[in-house]
């Protein structure tokens, strides 16, 4: 097995804290380059090379894929300059902060032969993979009822999540894991109707709580619920024609590394301890060396990236 070159665009708090060790240690991987304004923040990413400069991270020869970690409003431009000069990209979510720029991107990737993944950790931790598999295969019938929360995550008030012109906002950093964690369990689906739909906003603008009811079909429901400043709460409960599914350690969407588990009408399947983010490192890096590894499909990119727009 060959390793997969990959370079790094930022060296913020997700990347020192989180994925940067995950993708150090992933099998298959090998952090090549790392670029942020900062030379020495770039320095902190633990790569072989550390440049002030995205665009040289970029033009680094040996940088085969790129992963993107920066402010929700750079994620198109890089994505761009990574796609022209002909890497794969894996960009953290919300990929970009529209449905056109997303169908755009991915066009523009498929036309240029490279990988484009948004990287929605949640959708490659085993217990998510379990929950999407079980409903595919109709063990509890047909979805009826959705219920997604995922609060209390506020950041500070300096963080580009809290300005409205770098993509801020609940629904953007939040809302699309209920979002992702929906769709991929409703395959079938394209559109929603709304119900109704309730945001509390910042005097900057932005939502600092979202909260929506969605309807597929005649006596269908979902019920998102994104806010930087409702109590601590991830939730996650699926009730069909012939069963539920639910999580119920209020981690639903950001279990790491620690052993969880999942509620199907009355007995409980567990899952050891798993970094989630190491296992998108390996199975993105596979999928380049086109070994068959699992990418979030863009289709769901795109139809959450729908969802979205609609909302707000």
């Amino acid at each position: 097995m060959r390793d997969v070159g990959w370079g790094v665009l930022g060296a913020g708090w997700l990347v020192t804290r989180a994925t940067g060790e995950a993708l150090r240690s992933a099998v298959g991987a090998r952090v090549v380059a790392a670029g942020a304004r900062d030379l020495d923040r770039a320095r902190s990413v633990g790569a072989v090379r550390s440049y002030d400069s995205y665009r040289a991270v970029i033009e680094d020869p040996d940088v085969e894929a790129v992963y993107v970690c920066l402010a929700n409003d750079a994620h198109l431009p890089m994505i761009r300059m990574c796609i022209e000069a002909g890497k794969h990209v894996l960009c953290e979510k919300p990929l970009v902060l529209s449905a056109a720029d997303a169908e755009s991107v991915f066009g523009q990737a498929t036309e240029a032969g490279v990988i484009l993944v948004e990287a929605t950790w949640s959708r490659w931790h085993p217990r998510m993979r379990r929950i999407v598999e079980l409903v595919s295969d109709g063990a509890i019938g047909d979805i009826q009822s959705f219920l997604g929360t995922f609060t209390g995550m506020g950041p500070a008030p300096d963080n580009y999540r809290t300005n409205p012109n770098m993509g801020g906002g609940a629904l953007y950093d939040v809302g699309v894991y209920p979002l992702h964690a929906m769709l991929a369990c409703l395959p079938d689906v394209e559109e929603f109707r709304t119900l109704e739909l309730e945001q509390l906003r910042s005097d900057r603008g932005i939502d600092l709580t979202t909260k929506a009811a969605l309807s597929w079909g005649a006596g269908t429901r979902a019920t998102i619920v994104a806010s930087f400043v409702m109590p601590e709460s991830q939730r996650l409960v699926i009730r069909g024609t012939g069963g539920e599914i639910r999580v119920e350690d209020d981690q639903a969407f950001t279990s790491w590394r620690t052993p969880s588990g999942l509620w199907i009408d009355g007995r409980i399947e567990s899952f050891p301890a798993t970094d989630a983010y190491r296992v998108m490192f390996e199975e993105v890096s596979a999928s380049i060396r086109g070994e068959g590894g699992w990418v979030l499909p863009a289709r769901d990119s795109v139809r959450v990236a729908r969802a979205v727009d609609a909302l707000r």
